[in-house]
């Protein structure tokens, strides 16, 4: 089964079962909302447990759910440093805006300019709250490569190419 990440669990929050996730999703409201289910894997753990989310709230930086059934420390402490993941089945089209992909489809494709030059491979993704950026790895460096408009021209995530005008300075 193919499994994408939508958090991180960093830490327990008080003692009534809360966790503290750090998320990796655009898509916050979908994924955290109360009732929707998550794979909860461990920490070095290949096998999920499957949880649902009986409360949300938002905390500084971080996202504080509790499951249901598990309503103090003791119960979520073994999450603490693990994953929550979804199936590529509850990873829906709908949630997307036209120009709008999920992280999988553009991690790993290959970036060349429009003259046909090859930059690299999308490694990463960062978020920056303007815009996002790629982290390209290239031949002999690393680019950061902004999701603006001005510069990424073509996405094709079924061949896994994407184009990029290479302003002054980008590289």
């Amino acid at each position: 089964m193919e499994w994408f990440n939508v958090g991180r669990i960093v830490n327990t929050h008080g003692i009534r079962g809360e966790v503290r996730v750090l998320s990796t999703t655009d898509f916050e409201e979908e994924r955290f909302a109360v009732g929707n289910r998550l794979a909860a894997f461990k920490k070095d753990d290949k096998k999920p447990t499957w949880v649902t989310i009986e409360s949300v709230r938002r905390h500084k930086n971080f996202i504080l759910l509790t499951f249901e059934g598990m309503d103090n420390i003791n119960m979520v402490e073994p999450f603490k440093e693990g994953l929550l993941k979804v199936t590529k089945d509850q990873m829906t089209d709908d949630l997307l805006q036209e120009n709008e992909f999920f992280f999988h489809e553009i991690i790993g494709c290959e970036i060349v300019s429009e003259e046909g030059e090859k930059i690299g491979v999308v490694s990463d993704i960062l978020q920056t709250g303007a815009n996002d950026v790629w982290v390209v790895k290239g031949a002999k460096k690393e680019h950061y490569i902004p999701y603006i408009e001005d510069i990424v021209k073509e996405i094709n995530v079924d061949d896994k190419r994407i184009v990029i005008h290479v302003m002054d300075g980008l590289l």
